[in-house]
C-alpha cells in the first residue's frame, strides 16, 4: 500500500513538474504573446482563404483610415469614426455623471428626469433614436446636420448607460469611508471628490471603456444618414467595385485595431487607480 501511493506521489510530481519547467523555459508575457501570435495566425489564414484582392485594399485604405480628407473637406472614414467618438465620449461621461448624482439625491424631481431619460434611452434602439433626432428635430425648426445628430444620439443612448455604472461604482464604496472622512472634518463635497470618487473609480472604468468599444462599433449606425465613416465607405466601396469582402474585411480590422487602442488606455487606467489594491490582485 505504501509502495503504490510513493508511485503516484512520484508521478503526480512528474506530470506537474513538466508545466513547471515550461513555465521556468517560457514566461508569463512569452506565452500569452505566443498565443496571440497563434491564433492571429489563424485569423489570417481565415480571411486569406476568401481569395482577397490585396490591390483593391490597398488602394481603397488611405480613405479608409481617413488619410485623405472627404469631397466636403472634412474628416472621412476612420479619422471621422474617431472624432465622433471622442466628442460622444466627453458628452456621455458628463451627462451619465449628472444623471447618476440625480439617480442618488433625495430630490422626486431630479429622480424622476433621470430614471425616465435612462428607461428610454436604454429601452428603444439605438438606430431609432438617430433617425428620431435627425429627422425629428426639423420638426419644431431645429436643423441638425448628420454628424452633429450622430454626435447627439451617441451621447444620449450612452450616457443613460454610463448612469447606471457610475451610480453602481458610487454605491460600491463602503459607508465606512463615508463616515470616516467625515470624522475627519471633510465636507461632502470634498468627501465625494477627495475619497469617494478616487475609489469608485475602480469599479468604473472597466465597464466604462466597454461602453465606449461598443460606441466605437455603434458609430457604424451613423452611416445611414450618409455620414463618410469607416462602415459607409467600406459599403461604398464594395458596391461600386463588386469587392464586399475585401472592404468588409478592412473595415472590421481598423475597428478591431481603434478598439485594442481603448483597450490599452483602459489598462493604463486600471493600473492607475488599482495602485492600492495591489497586494490584493
Amino acid at each position: 500500500m505504501t509502495t503504490h501511493n510513493s508511485h503516484s506521489d512520484k508521478t503526480s510530481l512528474v506530470a506537474d513538474g513538466e508545466p513547471r519547467r515550461l513555465s521556468q523555459l517560457f514566461g508569463f508575457r512569452t506565452r500569452l504573446y505566443l498565443t496571440w501570435a497563434v491564433l492571429l495566425g489563424l485569423c489570417v489564414m481565415f480571411f486569406l482563404s476568401f481569395d482577397l484582392k490585396l490591390s483593391i485594399i490597398l488602394d481603397k485604405l488611405p480613405n479608409l483610415v481617413g488619410v485623405h480628407l472627404g469631397p466636403s473637406g472634412f474628416l472621412q472614414g476612420a479619422a471621422l469614426t474617431l472624432f465622433l467618438c471622442f466628442c460622444s465620449i466627453w458628452f456621455s461621461l458628463l451627462l451619465g455623471f449628472v444623471t447618476a448624482l440625480a439617480r442618488l439625491s433625495r430630490s422626486a424631481v431630479a429622480f424622476g428626469i433621470a430614471t425616465f431619460y435612462a428607461s428610454f434611452f436604454r429601452g428603444t434602439p439605438l438606430l431609432i433614436q438617430i433617425l428620431l433626432i435627425y429627422l425629428g428635430l426639423p420638426q419644431i425648426g431645429v436643423v441638425p446636420g448628420a454628424i452633429s445628430a450622430g454626435i447627439i444620439a451617441l451621447s444620449l443612448n450612452y450616457g443613460a448607460y454610463l448612469s447606471e455604472i457610475f451610480r453602481a461604482g458610487i454605491l460600491a464604496v463602503a459607508p465606512g469611508q463615508r463616515q470616516a472622512a467625515m470624522a475627519l472634518g471633510l465636507s461632502p463635497t470634498a468627501t465625494f471628490v477627495h475619497v469617494i470618487l478616487p475609489q469608485a473609480m475602480r469599479t468604473i472604468i472597466p465597464p466604462t471603456t466597454s461602453q465606449f468599444i461598443s460606441m466605437l462599433k455603434d458609430s457604424s449606425l451613423i452611416s445611414v444618414m450618409g455620414v463618410w465613416e469607416v462602415m459607409f465607405l467600406a459599403q461604398s466601396y464594395g458596391r461600386s467595385s463588386y469587392r464586399y469582402i475585401e472592404m468588409l474585411t478592412t473595415a472590421a480590422v481598423i475597428y478591431w485595431l481603434m478598439s485594442v487602442g481603448l483597450e490599452l488606455i483602459q489598462h493604463r487606467l486600471e493600473r492607475h487607480y488599482g495602485k492600492g489594491f495591489v497586494n490584493q490582485r
